[in-house]
């Protein structure tokens, strides 16, 4: 009987001897985003936010290490599949944050929500899973794709512009865009264009632009899409007469590039640099200062994903192993949004502000969008309704 009551003690002194040990195993996080060809910078914007924010945080969450393994999905479904299998299977990562594209998310979605890990994206949003197909293993720190499109066919039916021409790339992103810039927009679509992600050469389009007269352009083209349009349609003399109404196709990740032609185009987010708060301007000075370029949405998103997955492991005391209990925690949102007022709704998708934008050349010389007005407040998406996942 002493010997059993011996060996009691010495399990238990074990066991607290073991805790302070347990805690601190690494926390490993994988980052999957479009780091090669024309899309890279998107992805490189994730990356580097992701990275400044787990710097800010002393590269600990919740006390414990952190480790951050990054792989390129190289913008191909199976490449991603492959990938990100690595992250789950070879590196046993705790959480996944990416992707940059809906079609890349549609693809990686079911092995990791299937594997019990948690995926964070801090941009994709697809309608596909904001409804009746929600999951209370994925969260999103952007925005559902239809939502920041909805700010375009506002703005465009409020300002009274009677015929739109609308060009967007042929993937699920695109038909989202599309389907959003028509739920306020009542009048008439001269041209609905669905280009192939690969397009580089647009001036068959501009020429049937031009011919058509419509009273603006809506169009999402983001990377290098945006890039090579945007100078087309700047080249063609067309941005003076016809106004460019767009998402993800003139912002900080492409501004680089476009520069000057750029200016005076407008945008639909759900952020803008030159947000005023606290917060926000210590990230962007920090950003700037870290990497020597404007910070874009894709950046502040995952900056925010970052904090989200920090806000969650100190919610459960550094202790992954009660999956319900680290759901729950995601889903509270204790952290302090870069974008301000932030909370999820019941699908994992945000609940937040939207706002017109527009190009501008800063003093310095380099180039930004800038908040012109806010459209929507506190603002959740259409297909909430239909979630029945319980986190």
């Amino acid at each position: 009987m002493k010997m059993q009551k011996t060996l009691t003690v010495a399990a238990l002194l074990l066991g607290t001897a073991m805790s302070p040990a347990l805690a601190q195993e690494k926390i490993k996080l994988g980052v999957i985003v479009t780091l090669s060809g024309p899309a890279a910078a998107l992805g490189q914007q994730v990356r580097d936010g992701f990275a400044l924010a787990v710097k800010d945080l002393g590269s600990k969450m919740g006390g414990r290490e952190v480790e951050v393994v990054v792989v390129d999905d190289e913008l191909k479904p199976d490449a991603a599949v492959t990938k990100v299998k690595g992250l789950l299977e070879r590196e046993k990562v705790d959480f996944v944050v990416g992707p940059i594209f809906s079609n890349i998310l549609q693809a990686i979605h079911r092995p990791v929500t299937e594997s019990k890990v948690f995926l964070i994206s801090p941009n994709a949003g697809p309608s596909t899973f904001a409804g009746k197909d929600c999951n209370p293993f994925f969260y999103v720190t952007s925005y559902q794709n239809d939502q920041v499109h909805e700010i375009l066919g506002k703005v465009a039916q409020d300002r009274g512009y009677k015929r739109m021409y609308l060009m967007v790339p042929n993937y699920q992103a695109g038909k989202d865009s599309v389907a959003g810039f028509k739920l306020d927009y009542k009048g008439e679509i001269v041209e609905e264009s669905y280009m192939p992600l690969n397009t580089l050469d647009f001036q068959p389009e501009l020429s049937k632009i031009s011919s058509q007269k419509p009273d603006a352009l809506f169009t999402f083209m983001p990377g290098g899409l945006g890039v090579n349009l945007v100078k087309q349609y700047r080249q063609a003399g067309l941005a003076d007469s016809i106004p460019v109404l767009s998402a993800f196709t003139v912002d900080e990740s492409t501004l680089p590039a476009q520069q000057d032609a750029a200016v005076g185009m407008f945008g639909g987010a759900n952020w803008a640099p030159n947000l005023d708060n606290p917060q926000n301007k210590k990230f962007v000075a920090a950003y700037e200062a870290a990497y020597n370029i404007v910070p874009g949405t894709y950046a502040f998103q995952a900056y925010d994903a970052a904090m989200l997955i920090d806000s969650a492991i100190k919610g459960v005391k550094g202790d992954l192993s009660n999956k319900d209990a680290v759901g729950a925690a995601l889903k509270k949102a204790d952290f302090t949004s870069l974008r301000g007022a932030f909370k999820f709704n019941t699908n994992g998708y945000p609940i937040q502000n939207f706002y017109l934008t527009k190009v501008a050349k800063r003093p310095d010389g380099k180039f930004q969008t800038e908040i012109v007005q806010k459209v929507f407040e506190n603002y959740g998406d259409r297909y909430a309704k239909d979630c029945k996942a319980a986190n």
